[in-house]
């Protein structure tokens, strides 16, 4: 059959046969023609924040000499995963976040949402919870970013009927695991489930709270003693339970590249591996222990490599380590960005999270989490979820994304820019490495500064619409309406559970050198202390380091800062600020330059005024005039600028000097002299920053304060 089909297509090409196959240098030579003069590096060479310079097209000797390229799935380095045979039900977990803020209505979400889909129990702790704070001292943040769960009685609540024998569970539980795993590990005793059938991560990442927060309450030495207790407790109770993380996402969040985003991380894991291996925890268990997170971005190529190069780096460190060759598989769950969604057209970020996410499974992440699209606005909904767990459930059960290993090998492209990833984040991770490690780094700010060049220059690329966030800073939706399936209001369950815990009474807790401190922080657990308790015990402080933190942010939010502004003002003003474009000539002679001026002006929420053009400046002035509108924006060729602009911006400021008149495009040095010398403001073209533009506007028409 295959032969028969071979043979086929051979003679289906045969009438193509006469046609030779060019070599690249020629198609090169054409390509160049084509280009008029303009350099090819510049026009079809892209250049990334990584530092690596896109090709417009591979070839089979790019890739014929890379060090793994024959390499084989299931075998060191895992460039092409852990797994030699995929099978359906493990491509990857399911891994959804769940926010849920009280143990009730989070049990009645989970058991929603795990029978729909869901294969991981993803718990997202509140901060509360998370900081190991009492309740007392922080009623406040009680429940606003995730579940509170203080005692073994509500984490019982919470995994009610939940067969964590059978379902992996996700939980992050910041600097220190050991309250939260003993409150988790009390309720599965007094479930009666077996605690030895545990799987999943209950994990510490007290370096990604450091740069996340910039500060932790305990010091690293006590987290990394903590930290191997753990380690070892797990290794004979819980063998399928991984309790340490290294999250990337506070580089990604922050606005890194790839690259620093697994040099950083990559540079966290090893300072874990060594902290474990100096206390006794070999390093096959150290290497175990350990689960990677990290974002995946917009740049869907670039996260496939980045994903793929990051098993390749950790099998490399594992090795010099000490470990054998098995040893240096790696975990990894993947989390759609949080950078690239937006608070404006909020529906397109269901797209961006399908694209994201697909990225993450081509690249072959264990766990995904997809992030609902109203993330950036509010609580997620039974809705939002929904729509979120089937991006996954469509890539799994429709597009049959797991039936096959490394879906990207052998793919020139992408086998050439993981290489590149890896060799570039080998280079920073080296960097850092010589500092003295990750911490020492951090003190001396190489990850934030390198990370702070990396976002500013993707806010400037995000300001002049080089970056495109659709709906945002291009392609404004101007009758746009708020989200209509809103959170439950919760403010009354938190009410209740804050004042059930008020009540309770205090339990004393105080560890000893005797056994280990997990076993102890159980009992504790079970006889009734709360994870503040169990914190304090452990010997929580206020600040036990500090260093400047990397502050998540948004790409799109000073996007979204302006058109906030624009639309608090139309409604306290009763009427927004009007553009006005005075386009000249035929609908042909304008249509492209009005329909530009206009898309770069409604990101703003700016009203614009549009027209069919006019023939003459007299007509084009006066209906500028009578419009009333304070910006006037000139739009057609630059033949008609040449003839009629003049005339327009002197008669426009002579009935009014405070209307600002610009001109759509960007004109020769000699007319832009003359048009200055009119009176013209501004030039508003492809190159101006849309961003700047729009600020000033609103600081100069009052809409902001300068």
């Amino acid at each position: 059959m295959l032969t028969a089909t071979i043979m086929g297509d051979k003679k289906a090409l045969e009438p193509f046969w006469e046609f030779p196959i060019p070599s690249y240098d020629e198609w090169r030579e054409v390509t160049e023609k084509s280009l008029k003069g303009a350099s090819f590096e510049k026009k079809l060479v892209t250049k990334t924040y990584e530092g690596i310079a896109l090709q417009p097209m591979y070839q089979q000797k790019d890739a014929q000499d890379l060090p793994f390229i024959d390499s084989l799935p299931g075998q060191n380095p895992f460039l092409r995963g852990a797994g030699v045979v995929p099978t359906k039900d493990k491509a990857w977990e399911i891994s959804q976040e769940l926010t849920v803020s009280t143990p009730k209505e989070f049990n009645l979400a989970a058991k929603h949402d795990l029978s729909r889909g869901q294969t991981a129990l993803h718990i997202v702790l509140d901060e509360v919870t998370k900081k190991r704070l009492p309740i007392e001292d922080a009623k406040g943040l009680v429940g606003q970013l995730g579940l509170n769960v203080a005692t073994v009685e509500d984490m019982q609540v919470a995994i009610e009927d939940i067969d964590l024998a059978n379902t992996p569970v996700h939980i992050h539980t910041g600097v220190n695991s050991v309250p939260v795993l003993a409150i988790l590990l009390g309720a599965l005793q007094k479930n009666n489930i077996e605690v030895s059938k545990l799987n999943g991560v209950v994990g510490m990442d007290p370096i990604g709270q450091l740069v996340e927060n910039g500060t932790i309450d305990t010091a690293l030495e006590e987290c990394y003693n903590v930290m191997a207790d753990v380690v070892k407790w797990s290794k004979e109770n819980t063998p399928a339970l991984q309790t340490v993380l290294v999250e990337g996402t506070p580089y990604h969040n922050g606005g890194s590249s790839a690259v620093e985003e697994l040099a950083f991380s990559l540079a966290t894991g090893v300072e874990y591996l060594q902290a474990l291996t100096s206390r006794g925890v070999s390093i096959q268990d150290a290497a175990k222990s350990i689960r990677f997170v990290f974002s995946v971005g917009s740049d869907y190529f670039m996260e496939i490599g980045k994903i793929r190069a990051a098993r390749i780096l950790w099998s490399k460190i594992v090795t010099a380590f000490g470990g054998e060759e098995s040893d240096g598989q790696l975990y990894i769950h993947a989390r759609t960005s949080s950078w690239t969604k937006t608070k404006y057209d909020p529906y397109v970020n269901m797209l961006r999270s399908t694209s994201e996410a697909f990225a993450a499974a081509v690249g072959g992440a264990n766990s995904i989490h997809v992030s609902p699209f109203d993330e950036p606005i509010q609580k997620s909904t039974a809705f939002s979820r929904r729509i979120a767990r089937n991006i996954s459930i469509i890539l799994q059960e429709e597009s049959h994304i797991g039936k096959t290993v490394d879906p990207a090998g052998g793919s020139w492209y992408i086998e050439v820019l993981t290489n590149e990833l890896a060799e570039k984040a080998w280079a920073l991770f080296q960097k850092v490495e010589m500092t003295g490690g990750i911490v020492t780094a951090l003190h001396s700010g190489l990850p934030q500064q390198e990370v702070a060049d990396t976002k500013a220059n993707r806010l400037k690329n995000i300001e002049q619409r080089k970056d495109i966030f659709v709906g945002t800073n291009m392609y404004a939706n101007t009758t746009e309406k708020t989200i209509d399936v809103l959170p439950e209001d919760d403010s009354a369950y938190i009410e209740k559970h804050v004042a059930e815990k008020l009540k309770a009474g205090a339990t004393t807790v105080q560890f000893t050198n005797e056994t280990n401190v997990v076993d102890q922080a159980i009992q504790f657990a079970v006889n009734g202390a709360t994870v503040a308790e169990l914190a304090t015990g452990l010997g929580q402080t206020e600040v036990a380091l500090a260093i400047e933190p990397i502050v998540p942010s948004r790409g799109a939010e000073k996007f979204e800062e302006i058109r906030q502004a624009s639309e608090t003002y139309a409604k306290e003003q009763g009427e927004s600020v009007k553009v006005f474009l005075a386009n000249l000539g035929p609908i042909p002679s304008h249509k492209a330059r009005a329909d530009f001026t206009a898309g770069f002006f409604e990101v703003g929420s700016f009203e614009v005024l549009r027209n069919n053009g006019f023939m003459t400046s007299s007509e084009a002035a006066q209906a500028a005039i009578d419009s009333k509108a304070s910006v006037v924006v000139i739009c057609g060729k630059d033949e008609s600028y040449q003839e009629q602009a003049a005339d327009i911006i002197k008669a426009i400021k002579q009935e009014n000097e405070e209307v600002t008149v610009m001109i759509a495009g960007k004109p020769a040095d000699e007319d832009e002299a003359n048009y200055r010398n009119a009176g013209v403001d501004e030039f508003v073209h492809i190159r101006s920053n849309c961003y700047e533009v729009l600020r000033k506007l609103q600081v100069e028409k009052g809409v902001v304060k300068g």
